[in-house]
């Protein structure tokens, strides 16, 4: 199972403690007024250095969340004092900035952070978390200064961040149970970052079924359907999309029963690696095709949080796991297929693969679970992209309320998603002359004609959100809580929020 980045405690505000301590020191600080407690007594340690930053120019620029740094402050033992502008009642956003503000400057050694207990530290956690992430497991460390062999462990110990603990005033009720729930949504943010950032010869379909069969541990349910079974099920739109791979394509699907009654079912795209089949990508670029099982990646990292916090609901997680390669047993331009659903489809574009393979999933989905409502997730065009950019996943629903409540959701956790159209004039465009409907309509209106595809495989009485994150999951650079580009974990916090909002009982 998936580490997070360090580890995180609490513990009561000790002025003496600090002014011993190794590593970093933050101080947690509204932006004016009286020092008390632990604060005013490393400014006396100090002499008076808290004040003095509290009255300068860079303090009074600084925004909530952000910070000033004292290089080996007199007074104190810790390598730095870094002052942290924070209201007593921050904002989540405010607070989960204070943390990665804290993270950029972490080290082996480690950091005591003092706050009030009133100034969110389970998000001021999160924050510390999300930010200190890295993948780096494939990089060579280096050789330690003795000489001795490089190696991981080695390079582990050089590289790595130390401890942090969050020194609480005031009265700390329930921080604990907080930091707990805050440690399962950054474990499975965490777990769909190491997912989208493994490369394609590692991460293969067969490897991601074997992770994802790992969540047993945590008392997920796991049910990994082959080829064979998924050709009865009459899954042929799926397979076609795999049948030019050496990776065998499968369906995980994973179960969190918390809860009783009809479960809200999770549908991920899981193409490990997108080639774009005969309808070749450009070489340009092609490298971060790794990234298009994101949608499963995401779907996989809600269910792990959900399990890690036990959260009394029913959900359950399918994922399409495929590979889109160009050999000679590939799927061609001009082929028909035929859904689980029944209907057909004429392929024109095979890098249009990613709604062939959820549309399978989709309907797998509903006949097996009639779930409550249903969301699917995928990077599944680039036109989203040219619409929103990187800062909004493009959201698609037949239902206003489930809509509402997940953009809901994205909002209070700051995950950035904007609704987009549905109609019928643009289902008109899916008309094929050989099929009951074409997989590609060309650009025009790219994202929303993919989504109305998918849309011909939701029944009416499903509530259903189709959720676009081809320009959200990962970072093109730095990224306010990842340290360098990668994947973001988009979604993992919004659904989770979604399903305790709405979903638990």
């Amino acid at each position: 199972m998936t580490d997070l980045p360090l580890e995180i405690t609490l513990g009561a505000a000790d002025a003496d403690a600090l002014s011993r301590a190794a590593g970093r020191v933050a101080l947690l600080l509204p932006a004016e007024g009286a020092l008390v407690g632990a604060a005013a007594r490393i400014d006396a340690v100090t002499a008076g250095a808290v004040a003095r930053v509290r009255a300068g120019s860079a303090w009074a620029r600084a925004k909530g969340g952000e910070g000033v740094e004292v290089p080996a402050p007199a007074g104190l033992q810790a390598e730095a004092l870094h002052l942290v502008k924070l209201p007593a009642e921050p904002t989540l956003a405010e607070a989960r900035k204070a943390g990665a503000t804290i993270a950029r400057g972490l080290g082996s050694a480690g950091a005591e952070v003092v706050m009030e207990a009133g100034q969110r530290p389970a998000d001021v956690a999160t924050g510390l978390w999300l930010r200190a992430y890295g993948f780096d497991r494939y990089k060579t460390p280096p050789a330690v200064e003795s000489g001795a062999e490089s190696g991981a462990e080695a390079g582990s110990e050089a590289g790595g961040k130390g401890p942090v603990t969050l020194r609480l005033e005031g009265d700390a009720k329930g921080a604990q149970a907080a930091l707990d729930r805050a440690r399962a949504v950054a474990g499975g943010v965490t777990f769909t970052r190491d997912l989208v950032n493994e490369p394609a010869n590692v991460l293969t379909t067969t490897d991601f079924a074997r992770r994802l069969s790992d969540l047993r541990e945590l008392g997920v349910t796991v049910q990994v359907i082959e080829e064979e079974e998924l050709a009865r099920l009459g899954m042929r739109a799926l397979l076609g999309v795999g049948q030019g791979s050496a990776s065998p394509s499968k369906v995980v699907v994973m179960e969190w029963k918390g809860a009783k009654g009809a479960p809200l079912a999770l549908v991920g795209k899981g193409v490990c690696f997108d080639t774009g089949g005969i309808s070749l990508k450009p070489a340009e670029g092609m490298e971060a095709m790794t990234m298009d099982m994101g949608g499963a990646g995401t779907v996989a990292g809600v269910m792990r949080t959900l399990a890690l916090r036990k959260a009394k609901a029913h959900v359950v997680g399918l994922v399409g796991l495929v590979e889109n390669m160009p050999d000679g047993m590939a799927q061609r331009p001009g082929d028909v297929v035929r859904s689980m659903k029944g209907d057909t489809i004429e392929v024109i574009n095979t890098d249009a693969e990613g709604r062939l393979v959820l549309a399978d999933v989709l309907w797998y989905a509903q006949d097996r679970f009639a779930p409550a409502a249903m969301i699917d997730l995928a990077t599944l065009t680039g036109a989203v992209i040219v619409a929103l950019g990187h800062e909004n996943a493009g959201i698609f629903a037949n239902d206003d309320a489930l809509a509402t409540q997940l953009l809901a959701a994205a909002g209070a956790e700051g995950e950035g998603a904007w609704r987009l159209p549905l109609a019928p004039a643009y289902d008109a465009m899916l008309k094929s002359h050989v099929a009951d409907m074409r997989n590609s309509v060309g650009r025009p209106a790219g994202s929303i004609t993919a989504a109305q595809f998918l849309r011909r495989f939701v029944k009416d009485a499903t509530p259903w959100v189709h959720i676009d994150i081809a320009g959200v999951a990962t970072a093109t650079g730095d990224h306010p809580y990842a340290a360098s580009k990668g994947a973001t974990g988009w979604g993992v916090m919004t659904l989770d929020r979604l399903v305790a909002d709405q979903f638990e009982r």
